[in-house]
């Protein structure tokens, strides 16, 4: 893919220079802070007739010229030439930006822009602490980040203010950005899915065609419908009929299960059922324990056409498909603290909680994701193969590809074998992520193939800073757009400037407070009140609660105010707890560091540590339990480990009666890789279970003499954890 960086990219101040054939400043500019290029890339393409790129021999010139003056390094790559800048390159550029008259007064404006938003910058933002000795940015690192964005601060600040504007009790509705793309692109396509393709026009008529027959059903504004279905345009189609109607579409985990399923379908008051054929049988499982009476609708949706029409339900798509594609009234009555979704959360203690997604959440999305961070277009194609019944999917997949008039191509789910073939087969320019799926792709064998797609930027969340370089080089990705944030939670860290191994900048008022991790709770002074940490030191990350859509909150009140600290400063400000500890890097930016309390994450879900213990307490040989998250080498987030107190030794303990359990109440995810038979679990005052002691030991058997069984890969159950196997495993000879 060629990248269109001269002449879009770069400022005028710079360009001019190409009239006077002189190109060191541009090559040193698109180098510095557009990365690595190949030599194709900088030249014009006669055969094309491109004359806005760079001649041949006067590039040739100038660039043996950097060369020698080691500014540049030339390297082949795939039996391309390629060039990247030097360190001692770097610097240079920094000194002429700073040392030419006009170049100088471009770049004071542009550092004045951002200090508007950020705070004062300068050099000394370098985090200067010793002791610290992880990444930090360098003040040239951010002249760079902020240099990459110049060229489309307009468009980025017109998507701020449209976001500021916003007004929770004022009329919004996203189905108004489904109604624009309809009207704008009509024949562009908007979903791609198997062998399928809507375009815009198609994909809202039959939003229209859902939202008109939930109405004539009885469903208004303010009602909620369970929808329990995998990836599938199906689900896109219920939630845009939602944020037309005003009503809500709960989004039932589909790896739950058991009584984590019960209580998902159960945790809103609901005017219908809709299941997907996929999920059928395990709606079945609990279907007795809903307490359903007449009046509750259930609907089904075909899939494969493997079932007939169950009992009881009725066929969703025979009854929509004569409705009317016109856009329904209700659509004027929406205003943007509505809900169009419940996304569930393991927030930190029990259940899933329910959180509202409210249509002003969503469209500022739209803006904050599509315009000012992924900057979309209708050329781009966003492959979304994590589940839309997660945010990552829903507020950052899909609301960037709205935003621009983008296709969406839809994975029924994530498929390391398919993942590439599925990017060449829809032309995908972007895709969404978490750490796990980057460290898939990157666990492959290298293939001749791993740069022959189209993809140049990336957005997501949990890339790991000792992998992030390696996956961006081994994929030829330009762009990786890192956030850090969470369902219920409006203040977000967003990478913008497209640097390298952070979670970027947060605009919303936060501070980062000094943390006991075995007191589990923030460092207080004499007065009681919370301490800031240190530059470069990791902490909890609090966020300023400013407003009620600061914290959308949960349905539950109590798991709701559990995340609130008030008054811990001495003004009387309300802060709201993330539960994650981060580091600040300098200027203005943070690397995320660490999960805290009773919730760790692992294959990019959050498992909830009391939901586990609450299952091993239902095995009748397991007195008590303690479940905690441990790191296995080579593999992102933290897998389960259980320390129980059984009523049998080990050799005795009946580990397959167990598994059963907990394959049939848990999800796959949440299952305990490891299991400790502990004598003792140590705990406070308040009978709390200490855990930061065990998650020191985690599963190391040369420090402690208890039996440890492990859940290997591809194994049909534990097997006991001997020296030989715990070598493999930090070996990174078992792939988790």
């Amino acid at each position: 893919m060629m990248i269109n960086t001269i002449p879009a990219k770069i400022p005028k101040r710079i360009l001019r220079d190409k009239k006077e054939d002189k190109y060191d400043n541009i090559i040193l500019f698109v180098l510095a802070v557009y990365g690595p290029h190949k030599l194709q890339e900088f030249l014009n393409d006669h055969k094309n007739s491109i004359v806005d790129r760079l001649d041949e021999k006067v590039f040739d010139k100038w660039i043996e010229a950097l060369k020698t003056n080691d500014f540049v390094e030339e390297y082949k790559f795939d039996g391309e030439m390629w060039y990247k800048i030097t360190p001692k390159g770097e610097d240079e550029l920094l000194s002429r930006l700073e040392n030419s008259s006009s170049l100088k007064r471009f770049l004071h404006q542009l550092i004045a822009t951002f200090e508007g938003f950020l705070g004062p910058i300068s050099p000394d933002l370098e985090i200067q602490s010793k002791s610290i000795t992880g990444y930090k940015l360098r003040y040239k690192d951010f002249i760079f980040g902020i240099l990459s964005i110049d060229w489309r601060l307009n468009s980025l600040f017109t998507a701020a203010n449209i976001a500021k504007t916003m007004i929770p009790n004022e009329k919004l509705s996203v189905g108004t950005y489904f109604e624009y793309n309809a009207e704008t692109y009509p024949n562009r396509p908007a979903v791609l899915y198997e062998d399928i393709k809507y375009t815009h026009r198609e994909l809202n008529e039959i939003m229209n065609r859902y939202a008109n027959y939930f109405i004539k059903i009885g469903i208004k504004r303010g009602d909620t419908i369970n929808v329990f279905l995998e990836n599938r345009p199906e689900l896109m189609f219920i939630v845009g009929a939602m944020t037309k109607i005003g009503s809500s579409a709960s989004l039932i985990n589909t790896r739950q299960r058991s009584a984590s399923l019960v209580h998902s379908l159960k945790v809103n008051k609901v005017k219908a059922y809709i299941v997907g054929e996929e999920l059928y049988p395990a709606f079945k499982n609990v279907i007795s324990k809903l307490e359903l009476s007449n009046d509750d609708k259930l609907y089904f949706l075909e899939d494969k056409g493997e079932l007939g029409l169950p009992e009881g339900f009725i066929d969703l798509k025979k009854e929509v498909k004569n409705e009317s594609t016109t856009t329904p009234s209700t659509i004027d009555e929406v205003i943007g603290k509505d809900p169009y979704a419940y996304i569930f959360t393991s927030g930190t203690t029990g259940f899933p909680k329910a959180s509202p997604m409210r249509n002003i959440h969503m469209a500022g999305a739209i803006n904050g994701w599509g315009r000012m961070a992924m900057d979309m277009h209708p050329d781009d194609v966003m492959y979304i193969t994590l589940p839309l019944f997660h945010s990552n999917a829903m507020h950052i997949g899909w609301s960037s590809a709205i935003c621009g008039g983008s296709a969406v191509a839809l994975a029924r789910k994530f498929s390391v074998r398919n993942f590439w073939k599925d990017v060449r087969k829809y032309n995908v320019t972007c895709f969404n992520y978490i750490g796990e799926l980057c460290r898939y792709l990157l666990n492959q064998p290298p293939n001749p193939n791993d740069r022959n797609h189209n993809v140049y930027k990336v957005c997501g969340n949990g890339l790991k800073p000792e992998i992030w370089n390696e996956f961006k080089e081994r994929f030829g990705i330009r762009e990786v757009i890192e956030h850090y944030g969470a369902t219920e939670i409006r203040g977000m860290f967003c990478n913008y400037l497209n640097l390298d191994r952070t979670i970027g900048c947060n605009f919303e008022p936060y501070t980062i407070v000094k943390y006991d991790i075995d007191a589990d709770k923030p460092v207080e002074n004499e007065k009681g009140y919370f301490q800031n940490v240190d530059d470069g030191e990791a902490g909890l990350l609090l966020i300023k609660i400013r407003d009620g859509t600061t914290f959308a909150g949960y349905k539950n009140k109590e798991a709701t105010e559990r995340k609130i600290f008030r008054n811990s400063f001495g003004n009387n400000e309300i802060w709201l707890n993330t539960g994650d500890l981060i580091r600040n890097i300098g200027f203005y930016h943070a690397q995320f560091v660490d999960r805290l309390g009773d919730t760790f994450r692992w294959k990019g879900e959050n498992v909830s540590t009391s939901e586990v213990e609450d299952v091993l307490a239902s095995f009748e040989e397991i007195n008590h339990s303690s479940v905690y998250g441990v790191e296995i080498p080579s593999t992102n987030g933290r897998a389960g480990m259980a320390s129980i107190i059984a009523t049998k030794a080990h050799t005795e303990f009946n580990f397959k009666s167990l598994f059963e359990i907990l394959q049939t109440d848990l999800p796959r995810y949440a299952i305990p890789k490891f299991i400790r038979f502990s004598s003792k679990l140590s705990t406070t005052s308040t009978f709390k279970i200490q855990k930061s002691d065990m998650k020191k030991e985690n599963f190391d058997i040369n420090k402690t003499n208890d039996a440890i069984y492990t859940y290997l890969p591809e194994s049909s159950g534990y097997v006991l954890l001997t020296k030989d196997i715990y070598n493999k495993i930090m070996e990174s000879k078992f792939r988790f």
